[in-house]
């Protein structure tokens, strides 16, 4: 039970937390905000009220605006599947004054695209019109999309003019009022109403609703553009010519599922969707394809988005499934048939009008384009409703139990949609523990052990690593000890199954083993270090051996590395994990070097290092290593079998360490060792290790000499 208890704590002391605290985004970053870089000429911000996260914006004692974060208030998820936490200040008057990019983890901006031209982006939101924006739903702007960042540029943009339409409409700035809920008859999906007959029904009565688009509409569009590149751009086929034919209905009510669907499709739906769910279908044909094909597993469909009031929906490849065909009569050929998914927490009401945006696109350079939306309006027929009682007066109010059965929710279904990836972590994980505890018949046959070796390092670091992402970094330990000043909360680092899983296993695999179990078997970039070394030994590349006394007094670097690490996060964990870039892990497994050259350099000198002293970052640098080589210590077995003989009078293990773990003396470094088990391969050798081919010769003579028989005794062990 004690140590259980151990291997919880080691847990919860090593996996990444949040705050689990009812504070709002905006009191967690406005102490370090300046309010003169939002407002100009302001020199402070009022405190947060109570009612609502917004906080005054002061100039001279005076409130001249209001300052909000747009994550209180609306989704910012962006293409990282983390929030973009974006600062706006709205005057009296319903004007955005300033807007400020305050932190995201959007990879598509460190893929040479400079933050600069993101950052200058936002700033151009400054004087936006919140009450122009509220009369047109949120279109009267033009979004200056950045060719390569389409999604997360959408997202800010969404975000910033949905959020400051709720804190316009919340404080009456400009006039504007809280929409006022419907005194009329409310509504809810009637699942007993009646089936279109045929297509032409279901669009005469407004069941599918239609965007149709000609190429001579599109190329009019294009030419009122502020880029006259687009003008001169048109597209070159007859002006009648199909852009796009695309049509939607909301397959989620039964009678137009069924219909549109047919019987055995429309009972697949119903098992995808889980409780509260719904789902739009999607169709098309034309020149120009609804979802493109920039997306891939994991991404956004950048190409339509769903919008409802205040809620917008970017449908995730997680969401999306493809429709083989259509089984209402009458329908048409499409060459695009799709099925989106609109998760239960978003606040999206079938019920009410909902319009679908196209973003069309024109490339007007190599890698320029230029974007353009039209809109597809939808509201439900009336016969598939049923009017239901208003509901009472009374503010309802979100208890901390149902928002903590929500987040519980959303990181269940997160490991649920996550069932492959989890079962082949937890496959790779039972064999190594396997081969640790039977690691006498692991290694027995030596070049069996390499290619299993081998193959498992590289499923790390293809699955785990570039596949995954699930790539352990010191930043987890630095925002654990931030977040714990503020409160401690499972529910942060639960909605990462991987990670969470990796961390719990590093916690119980440092008690058994030591920090090698995941340096040396776990970690995607030792892997990739190991492997391209493996390549550099099989092209005759020089392996070098660092003098025994520059490499012991080199091992300290990375503990210093750590310790500069933890102290700066103890001040600010946001500057902390801007010095935290000294791990190459984002670079070369993350982003897979598709980054900015200065870091992708770096990342690449530590792996040419490597080429000539096998796991050179491992070794000097890696602050993650020395983090986990202190609880190491703690460690309840030494499993590496010796030899009295090893270190003297024998250095055949010492000189062949992989990573030179074993000291002149024969006794293993459990801080360095990364339990490659090479050292266990050389104990079984019998043409390595002196103390068996020495053991084997004396069987050999006994057995020649007359009357003589194998003695079977084991040369003399030391743990």
């Amino acid at each position: 039970m004690k140590l259980l208890r151990l291997v919880l704590f080691l847990c919860a002391s090593l996996c990444f937390a949040a705050s689990a605290s009812a504070r709002s985004v905006l009191q967690e970053y406005l102490p370090a905000m300046t309010a003169s870089d939002i407002v100009p000429g302001a020199d402070g911000f009022g405190p947060v009220r109570a009612d609502i996260a917004v906080a005054p914006v002061l100039k001279g004692g005076e409130t001249v605006a209001f300052a909000f974060m747009t994550s209180d208030f609306v989704g910012t998820t962006g293409y990282s599947g983390k929030p973009i936490h974006t600062v706006v200040a709205v005057g009296t008057d319903g004007k955005i004054i300033g807007v400020k990019l305050v932190k995201h983890s959007e990879p598509i901006v460190l893929i040479g695209i400079p933050e600069a031209k993101v950052k200058a982006l936002v700033a151009g939101y400054a004087g936006l019109d919140l009450v122009a924006e509220a009369k047109s739903g949120g279109t009267a702007h033009e979004v200056d999309i950045i060719s390569g960042a389409t999604v997360t540029v959408m997202v800010i943009d969404d975000s910033i003019v949905r959020s400051g339409l709720k804190v316009a409409r919340a404080l009456g700035l400009g006039g504007l009022a809280p929409e006022a809920e419907s005194a009329g008859p409310r509504f809810e999906i009637d699942p007993a109403a009646a089936a279109p007959a045929d297509w032409v029904e279901a669009e005469g009565d407004g069941t599918l609703r239609r965007l149709s688009l000609d190429v001579g509409q599109v190329n009019a569009a294009f030419a009122a553009h502020p880029d006259v590149r687009a003008r001169d751009r048109a597209i070159a086929e007859a002006p009648q010519t199909t852009f796009i034919d695309m049509q939607a209905a909301l397959v989620s009510v039964p009678a137009i599922g069924k219909a549109l669907l047919g019987p055995a499709e429309e009972v697949n739906l119903k098992g995808w969707l889980k409780e509260g769910e719904n789902a739009i279908a999607v169709v098309g044909r034309g020149l120009y394809s609804f979802k493109g094909s920039g997306y891939v597993r994991g991404g956004i469909f950048d190409r339509i988005v769903l919008i409802q009031d205040d809620v917008s929906v970017r449908f995730r490849d997680r969401d999306h499934r493809r429709l083989g065909g259509i089984a209402l009569a009458g329908a048409p050929e499409f060459s695009e048939m799709d099925l989106f998914r609109i998760p239960a927490n978003l606040g999206f009401d079938p019920a009410k009008p909902f319009r679908i945006q196209l973003l069309a696109q024109r490339e007007v350079g190599p890698i320029e384009k230029v974007f353009h939306t039209f809109d597809l309006g939808y509201q439900l027929p009336q016969k598939y409703l049923r009017a239901i009682a208003p509901p009472a007066k009374d503010v309802a109010v979100v208890s901390p139990q149902e928002e903590g059965s929500a987040q519980a929710d959303l990181w269940k279904r997160i490991w649920r949609d996550s069932k492959l990836k989890i079962a082949v972590l937890g496959a790779m994980l039972v064999v190594l523990t396997g081969v640790f505890f039977f690691q006498t018949y692991a290694v027995r046959n030596a070049k069996g052990f390499y290619i299993f070796r081998i193959a498992f390092l590289t499923v790390t670091l293809v699955f785990l690593g570039w596949y995954a992402n699930a790539q352990l970094s010191v930043v987890n330990l630095m925002a654990l000890f931030g977040s714990l000043v503020g409160g401690f909360s499972w529910q942060a680092f639960l909605l990462d199954p991987l990670t969470f899983i990796l961390w719990f296993a590093v916690a119980a695999a440092l008690l058994f083993w030591g920090r090698g179990a995941y340096c040396g078997w776990l970690c995607p970039f030792g892997a990739l270090q190991e492997l391209t070394n493996q390549i550099a030994r099989k092209l005759r590349i020089p392996q070098w051996t660092l003098p025994w006394g520059l490499h012991e007094r080199l091992w300290p670097v990375k503990y210093m590395i750590f310790l500069g690490l933890f102290g700066v996060s103890l001040m600010s964990v946001e500057q902390a994990e801007h010095l935290a870039e000294i791990e190459p892990f984002k670079t070369a497994i993350i982003l897979k070097f598709i980054r900015a050259w200065p870091f992708v350099a770096y990342a690449v000198a530590l792996l040419v290092a490597g080429l000539f002293v096998e796991r050179f970052y491992c070794r000097y640098l890696c602050p993650l290593g020395a983090a986990l080589a202190i609880p190491a210590r703690m460690r309840m077995f030494d499993w590496l079998k010796r030899y009295h003989e090893c270190g003297n009078p024998c250095q055949t293990c010492a000189n062949q360490c992989p990573v030179q773990a074993i000291h002149k003396t024969g006794e293993i470094n459990p801080n360095e060792c990364i339990n490659c088990l090479h050292c266990q391969v050389l104990y079984q050798s019998e043409t390595v290790c002196p103390v068996v081919i020495k053991k084997m010769k004396s069987r050999a003579k006994l057995a020649a000499s007359p009357g003589g028989a194998p003695i079977h005794q084991q040369p003399t062990a030391k743990a």
